[in-house]
């Protein structure tokens, strides 16, 4: 079984959700707190290209100050711009990520990461 780790913020109700359906499934991942321990913009960009989105915003949270703070508009973020902004503000990336060594799935809603246990 390949290493599995999820991108979590223990204050998040969809995280702690995401990361005890992976236990309900006998996954116990590697849990990095990003708040704590950011990745940076090289992480992310690793990240990005193995979630099935296509828009750099999808894996973003415009909503939060710092999405502002950090210069963005909403509809018009590019790749580099999106990655370096989360890599300064770890807050603006959607939570939680669920990442294998070869595919990545945002847990909104939680039961979509189980596409990577299959």
């Amino acid at each position: 079984m390949p290493i599995i780790r999820i991108l979590h913020n223990p204050r998040c109700s969809k995280s702690r959700q995401t990361l005890q359906l992976l236990r309900d499934n006998g996954i116990e991942p590697q849990i990095i707190e990003y708040l704590k321990t950011p990745l940076s913009a090289s992480e992310l960009s690793d990240v990005f290209k193995k979630l099935p989105i296509d828009n750099i915003e999808q894996m973003m949270r415009p909503k939060e100050a710092e999405f502002r703070s950090a210069g963005l508009t909403k509809g018009q973020v590019t790749v580099e711009q999106g990655l370096s902004a989360m890599a300064e503000y770890p807050k603006l990336m959607e939570r939680p990520m669920v990442i294998t060594d070869n595919d990545a799935r945002l847990g909104r809603p939680p039961e979509s990461v189980l596409e990577l246990l299959s």
